[in-house]
């Protein structure tokens, strides 16, 4: 009896120990937040810039769930029949980054649901799958950031060709703050995956010297 019970023991002290040196990953409540809300907004975005024309004001798919573009498209030209007529590809090409960035999003959401496991008082992914799912996230972050500066220096370096018809009121509260806030949440998203990612590589990287 005494033996089983050391054993067990063993056992025990043996599984506390591999959990507490196993990488363990919990989202912070802001990407949960910044997630749950980009995510479905990304989507309709895609689903009206890859669906174009016939997402766009008297297209059959416009009504109702794209009728808001028809005003967007009029403030950012990007967006509305400008670019299109013209043939502008930058538009789709950012609709389609959209889509693999949207999809490494997902991922990284499915993985936690679906493998969190309680670990010091919170739900935590652990071991390899976290290990991938934050690499996939910090990447997906780094993207979704790139992409966004590239969109603001097209403005700035075109002289502002699709926006500077806006006034200033219109400019900041239909443009720059809605598309502010992708330069806001990917950058924390990075922030917090990045320093997560290297403080664990430089906790547990160690190299044995001779």
């Amino acid at each position: 009896m005494a033996t089983t019970r050391s054993a067990n023991k063993s056992s025990a002290s043996s599984a506390t120990a591999a959990t507490a040196t196993t990488y363990a990953h919990a989202p912070s409540s802001f990407s949960l937040f910044w997630l749950a809300v980009s995510l479905p907004l990304v989507i309709w975005d895609c689903g009206y810039v890859l669906m174009r024309p016939r997402t766009m004001a008297g297209g059959d798919l416009h009504w109702p769930l794209w009728v808001p573009y028809t005003l967007y498209g009029e403030v950012d030209h990007v967006y509305g029949w400008k670019a299109f007529n013209a043939g502008s590809g930058f538009t789709s090409a950012q609709g389609f980054l959209n889509v693999l960035e949207t999809l490494m999003y997902i991922y990284y959401a499915a993985v936690y649901y679906q493998n969190a496991v309680p670990v010091g008082g919170r739900k935590a992914v652990v071991g390899r799958k976290a290990a991938i799912a934050v690499l996939v996230a910090f990447s997906a972050a780094v993207m979704t950031l790139s992409k966004t500066i590239l969109y603001w220096l097209c403005e700035y370096y075109s002289g502002f060709d699709n926006i500077g018809h806006n006034s200033v009121r219109d400019l900041i509260f239909l443009w720059i703050i809605p598309n502010g806030a992708w330069l806001v949440g990917p950058t924390l998203m990075i922030y917090e995956l990045g320093s997560e990612l290297v403080n664990n590589l430089a906790g547990g990287a160690g190299v044995k010297r001779d």
